[in-house]
């Protein structure tokens, strides 16, 4: 319940606006934005002006990639946007709201509405009765969409029932649905011929991670790194917190977990902001890669973020492959190549990692930057580097190359403090041939984290002072190398 309720608490917040749960018009009063407030990202998507929650409907469609939040905006190459429709469902009823959901493309008219509608479907969360539901929306620009007057489609009387992934699924020739029982632990798996009759199919889990609570699951296949193999990955949101996910087969009506997989949990990230992620379903079939993009946020704190007047924003683009392993296999996440195109003039210098705490060589111009960084991790030490650094303020990422450990902490990024706000995570990231591999992107607020070619990957969020931009490298002891590649990034608003 706990997430229903703070969406909750949001609409009755914006109702006076006109705001949706997942909706993106603001309260009163907040300035136009001018895309250089102090936490406005400068290479993230983030709204204009308003909320921005769940990642929902991410469609590649005649050469452009479609981003929704129920608001929308549109892409040609996943680093600049358009924001197009601030309120993109229409129609609905009093006493509903839109939760997350999922968008597609009806090429073949399967529903009815003809051939190459646009349907999203989402959850219809209502409050009296308190329950949630899963309804359709159609639209024929991709921009509007217009409710379904026979939704819902699919309704289990449930008041944790929500956020369906619908695809469709060419073998069996039929519409799948996944959507998350909640507080069950479960994924429920769905099929239908025309988008408006669902039959249960089967329910995943529980499995891996069970603590609190699944939500937002989707269900992608990855390809396996060299070779032309792919693999059916079931991806989930849980705890309101994390993400977990499990690699296996699914023959149109059963996801089960690949034999030899872990038994433990397999996490996604393991910052503590990033949620709620999808992938890019290509309509066009022309996509080389598989896509994702996450919210960058905690439901613990993600209201009272101080960004604004667009308050919140998305991961970078990643791009998914599977390793195979000993113990099975794994996601890799590495940052999508097109932001290599807002690189400034670069630099690159191989040095000793400094005993105490020095200034380095690149001296970013904001917090706006890409670093590379690669560690000889055969020496017995601890190295690491302070960012946003200023006015006795940092955050920290380091690195003890003998347990293997990277620990990052943003106990002390700045004069801003929130609640319930985690202050330092850490996690076993071996070296690779006695090489430690770290690419940090750095945009005002947020730092994405991508070690040995993203087999782990971190995610924070991070409020500094607007002078707070010195980069420190430091060390216990002499002898640790480190060859540094890093950019300046160019704004995708201006």
């Amino acid at each position: 319940m706990k997430r229903f309720a703070y969406i909750l608490a949001a609409v009755l917040l914006l109702a006076s606006s006109g705001a949706r749960a997942q909706g993106t018009f603001p309260p009163r009063n907040i300035p136009e934005p001018t895309y250089k407030e102090l936490y406005r990202p400068q290479f993230h998507f983030s709204p204009s002006v308003g909320w921005i929650g769940d990642p929902c409907g991410l469609t590649y469609y005649d050469g452009k990639f479609h981003l929704f939040w129920w608001g929308k905006a549109e892409s040609e190459d996943l680093v600049h946007y358009n924001e197009i429709n601030r309120r993109a469902m229409q129609g609905g009823p009093r006493g509903i709201s839109y939760f997350t959901g999922s968008v597609l493309i009806d090429k073949k008219g399967t529903a009815g509405f003809g051939e190459n509608t646009w349907v999203a479907a989402y959850t219809i969360a209502a409050r009296n009765p308190e329950k949630q539901s899963q309804g359709l929306s159609i639209s024929h620009d991709g921009r509007t969409f217009h409710w379904y007057d026979k939704n819902p489609v699919l309704d289990e009387w449930s008041t944790e029932f929500r956020d369906p992934t619908v695809f469709w699924h060419e073998e069996t020739g039929q519409w799948v649905m996944v959507v998350g029982k909640v507080l069950a632990k479960k994924v429920g798996i769905y099929t239908s011929p025309n988008l408006k009759d669902w039959t249960f199919a089967s329910d995943f889990g529980p499995a891996g991670d069970t603590e609190k609570a699944w939500e937002c699951p989707d269900l992608i296949q990855i390809p396996v790194e060299g070779t032309d193999e792919k693999k059916w990955v079931m991806i989930l949101s849980i705890n309101w917190a994390q993400e977990q996910y499990f690699v296996g087969d699914f023959d149109g009506k059963t996801f089960t977990i690949g034999e030899g997989q872990p038994k433990t949990p397999q996490y996604i990230d393991k910052g503590f902001d990033f949620y709620a992620s999808r992938v890019f379903r290509d309509y066009d079939g022309t996509l080389k890669d598989v896509i994702s993009i996450g919210w960058v946020s905690h439901w613990d704190y993600a209201r009272n973020i101080p960004n604004r007047p667009g308050q919140g924003l998305w991961s970078i683009p990643r791009v998914l492959k599977l390793k195979k392993t000993a113990e099975g296999y794994v996601m890799t996440q590495t940052p999508y190549p097109g932001l290599e195109t807002l690189r400034g003039q670069g630099v690159s210098y191989t040095q000793e990692f400094p005993v105490g705490v020095k200034p380095m060589k690149f001296k970013p111009a904001s917090n706006v930057y890409e670093m590379d960084v690669t560690i000889d991790a055969t020496r017995s030490n601890v190295v690491g580097f302070n960012l946003m650094a200023g006015n006795g303020h940092k955050l920290t990422v380091q690195y003890d190359t003998d347990s293997q450990y990277i620990t990052v902490d943003r106990t002390n990024t700045g004069e801003v403090v929130l609640e319930k706000f985690p202050r330092v995570a850490y996690a076993k990231v071996p070296p690779k041939d006695g090489v430690l591999r770290l690419r940090f992107f750095v945009d005002k607020s947020s730092l994405e984290l991508f070690a040995n070619d993203g087999e782990d990957v971190f995610t924070f969020l991070a409020f500094p002072a607007e002078d707070q931009i010195g980069l420190e490298a430091f060390a216990q002891k002499k002898g640790t190398k480190m060859n540094v590649q890093a950019w300046n990034l160019n704004s995708i608003w201006e």
